[in-house]
């Protein structure tokens, strides 16, 4: 290995980026002419192609691509020569100045350009076709990037990638460097896409103690937000006092002292006694602040809608339910089974009811039957879902007006709803369909905008996953001894036996493996090689899918995998799909970001919840395709599902993914035409029943299975093991803190 080396050059392009670990191939113009570029290789997250960079690292040789340089670290200079001027200037980095602006800009000031941006940018309006507005706003850009470029330098002193330092400027502008410096541990709750681990690393570089109290409790409350996003609404404290002294490294003593520091902290957590997941034994719970909350205002709230002398319907409570069901048949062509009837009885008589079932057993009829009555009757009835492809199917089904639960509550900006206890939704029945997917903090915002004496109709399939966010409100509504009437359909109708998505859906969630042979809409291509099996997913997808059943391979058909990560995962395939579906063309706009390339054209989804975007937010899971790519503005556009058109400037383009394939864990409430699973056995930790279930249920039409038997049995047998921490079913069966039964 030869001695450490600087080099200088102009980032040209990225070939090759991991954005996991930063990892990143790129070619360097290091000016020597004659259009030579040089390969690096190493971490450059955040570099973008334009910019001159001063690289520190060493030369190697690579057996295959011959010379490289290996970097190790790397800052942003300003460029000396004028074609590093001009690819600085046309890289997008400045709002307002695109390829073609860059290039006069250069030719009429050369190599003094960026002094003039910098001392005169008045001058500016001597290119042609620069006007004093456009100058403006090129004066205000290069100030801002000047602001950003301290700013970065000091983070990267730190150890902070460009990208991540970008949004570390958006969130405190010129407060950035005094919250690093002195609170770095609030980046981890105030700055999305930074975790614990990274502000950790930086409260190390700026030298905070390992075993300072701060960096503990930052530490514990990192751990229970870490488990509310793997579904669980508190941790028992055991458990949590474990995960902290595992993540921190520190003394178990100091882990407790600390988390009573923050029991005491109104902002920090509570404790409190409540039956465990497992045995129902008394455990020491220990919620985020919001989480309890909205636990404790959920149970509290549909306790008393249920219990309201008021009534908005008060017409279903003596009505001639034989007149009203044989209108009802006359109205619709078909009767009611028993447990439908029952259903439609629940919903209108009483103010809370759920109503869950699988697949093929009439769930959409008995809802539209609950709707068609309470009009009958001159009710007002509003209907949601928490998705925009669910919100749609019910207003197909419907014929009525729907909308997601976001839309529906008017949420504003950091969360807050337009509709509440205060100002309840003026609406005599509320009905919300997939409700599976609620999760604690949505299902708490939606029924504290249900008006006393409305009824609220829950209806969703229970065996399904469970949401994405924390919680189990579906299941702890139906849970046994609770307040909440419920009915679940059971009977498969006569003409859905015929399919064989339904079919194969109950086998599943019974315990049968799904039958494969003789069918005409459900497939099973074996595939045992996990990479193989990812391969022909993408040629199923992409191309065997669309010739034979005449179906768009964009619109129609979803891949979905039961991981994102290894070579059947979501993001793996994703990179395959996109060469199939919506390969790169000349002339073709497209974005390079991380590992990422957006062009015109792409499926894409948003994966987090962003309430400054849209008219309402958009949320984690909104799925959209790519309508138009400005380099010169720097942005890109996405007609939602919802059809709404949303504007993503470039920097903020790690809320995107792409959604050629997803995680079936992002797909709830979702309906495909056709599904494609690839189901192998290095997903084996993942594979399980409602796993399997959930994918197949995404279908309305076509079902194929890409892989191993082995894995599909798997899948099968497994019921997933750990309930979810959740102490809602206790708080609706009328617990309070301190008095668990012992069992």
């Amino acid at each position: 290995m030869s001695n450490s080396a600087v080099l200088e050059g102009v980032l040209e392009r990225i070939t090759y980026a991991n954005e996991e670990n930063g990892y990143t191939v790129a070619r360097v113009d290091t000016g020597r002419g004659a259009g030579d570029l040089l390969t690096v290789v190493g971490s450059l997250l955040g570099a973008q192609p334009g910019e001159s960079l001063r690289m520190e690292g060493r030369w190697a040789s690579h057996p295959q691509f011959g010379k490289q340089f290996q970097v190790d670290n790397y800052t942003t200079i300003l460029p000396a020569t004028i074609q590093g001027i001009r690819r600085y200037l046309g890289s997008g980095l400045i709002k307002g100045i695109g390829p073609v602006m860059a290039d006069r800009i250069t030719t009429h000031f050369g190599v003094d350009t960026l002094d003039i941006i910098e001392q005169h940018p008045k001058r500016l309006v001597e290119v042609p076709g620069l006007g004093p507005k456009r100058t403006k706003m090129i004066a205000a850009a290069w100030e801002e990037q000047k602001a950003i470029k301290e700013v970065m330098v000091f983070l990267q002193s730190v150890g902070v990638s460009t990208s991540i330092a970008v949004r570390i400027y958006k969130k405190y502008e010129d407060a950035s460097i005094s919250v690093v410096r002195n609170q770095p541990y609030r980046l981890a709750a105030d700055v999305w896409g930074i975790g614990f681990l990274t502000a950790d690393r930086i409260a190390q570089a700026v030298g905070i103690p390992h075993d300072s109290p701060e960096r503990v409790k930052a530490g514990l409350q990192y751990a229970l937000s870490q488990s509310t996003d793997q579904g669980h609404c508190f941790l028992p404290e055991e458990r949590l006092i474990a995960d902290g002294v595992k993540l921190l490294q520190v003394d178990t003593g100091l882990v407790i002292d600390c988390l009573a520091e923050l029991a005491e902290d109104p902002e920090g957590v509570v404790r409190e006694k409540v039956p465990g997941p497992e045995d129902g034994q008394p455990v020491t719970a220990v919620y985020l602040v919001p989480f309890h909350r909205a636990e404790i205002a959920l149970a509290a709230q549909v306790q008393r809608l249920l219990r309201t002398p008021e009534d908005r319907m008060p017409a279903f409570q003596d009505v001639d339910w034989d007149k009203a069901l044989a209108w009802l048949a006359r109205r619709t062509g078909a009767t009611l089974a028993p447990e439908q009837e029952a259903a439609v009885r629940l919903a209108l008589s009483r103010k809370v009811a759920v109503l869950t079932g699988g697949p093929g057993c009439g769930k959409s009829f008995t809802v539209r039957s609950v709707i068609e009555l309470a009009r009958a009757r001159n009710a007002k009835v509003v209907l949601a879902a928490p998705t925009g492809r669910a919100a749609k199917r019910l207003s197909e089904l419907t014929g009525a007006e729907a909308s997601t639960v976001h839309r529906l509550l008017e949420l504003k900006p950091g969360g807050d709803a337009a509709y509440d206890r205060e100002r309840p939704l003026d609406a005599d029945l509320v009905v919300v369909d997939e409700a599976s997917m609620l999760d604690l903090l949505l299902a708490n915002k939606l029924i504290k905008a249900v008006a006393p004496g409305a009824h609220l109709l829950l209806v969703g399939d229970v065996d399904q996953l469970p949401s994405v966010g924390a919680g189990e409100v579906l299941r702890d509504l139906l849970a046994e001894g609770g307040p909440v009437p419920a009915v679940r359909l059971t009977t498969v109708f006569r003409q859905a036996q015929k399919s064989g998505v339904v079919t194969n859906a109950h086998r599943i969630n019974s315990g049968v493996p799904p039958l494969t042979e003789g069918l005409d809409d459900f497939f099973l291509f074996v595939e045992d090689e996990t990479e193989d099996a990812g391969v022909l997913a993408v040629d199923v997808a992409a191309r065997r899918i669309p010739a034979k059943f005449g179906l768009n391979p964009r619109r129609d058909v979803q891949v979905l995998a039961p991981m994102h990560r290894g070579p059947a995962g979501a993001g793996h395939l994703n990179g395959l799909l996109q060469q199939a579906i919506t390969p790169g063309r000349p002339g073709l706009p497209e974005k390079r970001f991380g590992g990422r390339v957006f062009r015109v054209g792409d499926k894409v989804t948003q994966i987090r919840n962003n309430y400054d975007k849209g008219e309402n937010g958009v949320f984690n899971g909104t799925v959209g395709v790519v309508t138009a790519l400005d380099p010169d503005e720097q942005k890109l556009t996405v007609l939602t599902d919802e059809d709404e058109e949303i504007v993503y400037d470039f920097d903020e383009l790690d809320e995107l993914a792409h959604a050629y394939a997803m995680t079936i864990h992002r797909s709830q409430g979702s309906e495909y035409p056709a599904v494609v699973i690839p189901v192998t056995t290095s997903a084996w930790m993942m594979l399980q029943r409602n796993l399997l279930y959930t994918a197949v249920t995404r279908a309305k039409k076509l079902v194929v299975l890409v892989g191993s038997r082995k894995a599909i049995g798997q899948a099968v047998r497994t019921v997933s093991a750990g309930r979810r921490c959740t102490g809602l079913d206790f708080r609706l069966r009328g617990g309070t803190a301190g008095e668990v039964p012992e069992k």
